[in-house]
């Protein structure tokens, strides 16, 4: 749609980023901290572990004056469940409870409104010996630790978010790492995590209701509106089953309280109805179990065509952004139309716009993007400078976006690109790096972790410091 002039990003809108507690904070087994199944699974060749990452558990302090002097209005980071309950359940850790209590009051010191996940990946590796999310307890395990969270830091936290990207664990986990490897039917009983994660999630919303007096928390999916490969009704169909499956079935179990219909009936079809016992859909369709807003990761756009089943395609892909496809459901095609990174992953900024047309239109609760951004090998060149122009362009495209989605009547609250610093990356270990500040570090040598501001730092500085005003206008 064309506009002769565009809104504008709201006074009170959320500048700022995130980071995740396991590529970031390292001090994996100090100060009374549990193993995570991050921490237990096995690295790729040629890439480090997260057992120091970027050491911002002992450099803390410096790194929230970094963002602050970025002008971060939110920081989005996440709380290591094993910091917090090292078998997680039943003992606290109290160094655990005091390093958050620290990081909280260092950002609000420095007027940065704290934006909590609870759960980023990092299953305690005591609860994955029982079973994981197959296993009922972990419902109430989670629960327990959300209550505990709320305790704590609930006289500062205001904004809370229950799970990262839960669709990516299921339909990805093998990408992720979250996947037990000793599974008989791995779809069918991820699924069946995925009925428990819902149950926990939901139940993490309703003592938050009830304990905490104006905190507002909302789910954050990893959402990618979906194109048809061409305007063949069977390849619209593919890309309406490919919606259902990577995106509706969690955003209508949250919003609304029930399966997404078609997600459901893939299930029945190829054997993945979950076991749900009594009381279940009850404890999902309390209205106290509703989101007061979404937030949602976006990288790309996804675009599938019909899989009539006589073809190649394959559930698992090995990487969250890379489609391959399902016999007979849907199957992954190259937009010709997309350029990609250099690690294969389409750049789609008008589909974000798409995006987050149809997450709002559909549900109509707030938005706030808690990832975006583009993974690179920067090079740290002599003087600590780093010139990373292709970032602040593929940032400067997106937030674009969010002005015209903005002008399409979508509420959105707040932007938060992948990531506020360096960190190690999921895949691609630390040479990988998304962040506002490279940090001094190759994969297997520690060098002095120095924090040095890129270019994009100071562009982003001022995009804030201008409320997005600076952000080029062109009017299409």
């Amino acid at each position: 749609m064309y506009y002769e002039s565009l809104k504008s990003f709201p006074d009170d809108f959320l500048w700022g980023a995130s980071t995740s507690a396991y590529q970031i904070e390292g001090a994996w087994d100090e100060d009374g901290k549990g193993p995570s199944v991050i921490d237990m699974a096995q690295h790729q060749e040629g890439v480090t572990d997260f057992k120091v990452a970027s050491d911002h558990y002992h450099r803390y302090k410096e790194d929230v004056a970094l963002l602050a002097e970025m002008g971060f209005k939110t920081y989005r980071f996440s709380i290591a469940w094993t910091r917090i309950y090292p078998k997680g359940t039943v003992e606290i850790n109290p160094k655990g409870i005091e390093f958050y209590n620290n990081l909280i009051d260092e950002l609000i010191a420095h007027d940065i409104e704290p934006l909590v996940t609870m759960y980023h990946f990092d299953l305690p590796y005591a609860l994955q010996d029982k079973g994981g999310w197959s296993n009922r307890e972990t419902i109430d395990a989670f629960a327990n630790y959300a209550k505990t969270l709320y305790e704590n830091f609930g006289d500062r936290v205001k904004y809370w978010l229950t799970i990262n990207e839960q669709n990516m664990m299921i339909l990805h986990g093998d990408a992720i790492g979250t996947l037990d490897s000793n599974l008989e039917n791995p779809e069918k009983e991820l699924y069946q995590q995925n009925h428990h994660m819902m149950l926990a999630q939901a139940k993490a919303m309703i003592l938050c209701h009830q304990m905490l007096d104006g905190a507002k928390i909302g789910p954050a999916p990893n959402i990618s509106a979906v194109y048809p490969a061409t305007s063949k009704p069977e390849d619209v169909l593919a890309a309406n089953n490919f919606n259902a499956i990577r995106n509706w079935l969690y955003l209508d179990m949250v919003c609304f309280g029930r399966y997404n219909s078609v997600a459901w009936s893939y299930f029945e079809e190829k054997g993945y109805v979950p076991e749900i016992q009594e009381g279940d859909m009850e404890i999902l369709a309390d209205a106290t179990a509703r989101p007061d807003f979404i937030a949602f990761n976006y990288y790309s756009t996804a675009t599938v065509e019909a899989s009539r089943g006589n073809d190649d395609a394959k559930n698992s892909t090995g990487d969250q952004q890379i489609v391959i496809g399902e016999q007979g459901v849907y199957k992954g095609h190259t937009n010709q139309y997309l350029e990609k990174t250099e690690f294969g992953w389409e750049v789609d900024p008008v589909g974000f716009r798409v995006t987050l047309r149809e997450i709002y239109s559909r549900y109509n609760l707030p938005l706030i993007v808690t990832e975006n951004g583009l993974g690179a090998f920067d090079k740290l060149e002599e003087g600590d400078v780093v010139n990373d122009d292709y970032r602040i362009e593929y940032l400067k495209k997106h937030i674009k976006q969010c002005q015209l989605a903005i002008t399409d009547g979508v509420e959105l609250f707040g932007y938060c690109p992948w990531s506020a610093i360096d960190l190690v990356s999921t895949h691609q270990g630390s040479s990988k790096r998304y962040g506002f500040i490279y940090v001094n570090r190759e994969e297997f040598d520690l060098k002095d972790l120095r924090r040095i501001k890129k270019k994009s730092f100071y562009w982003y500085k001022d995009v804030i410091a201008s409320n997005g005003a600076i952000i080029v206008e062109d009017k299409n």
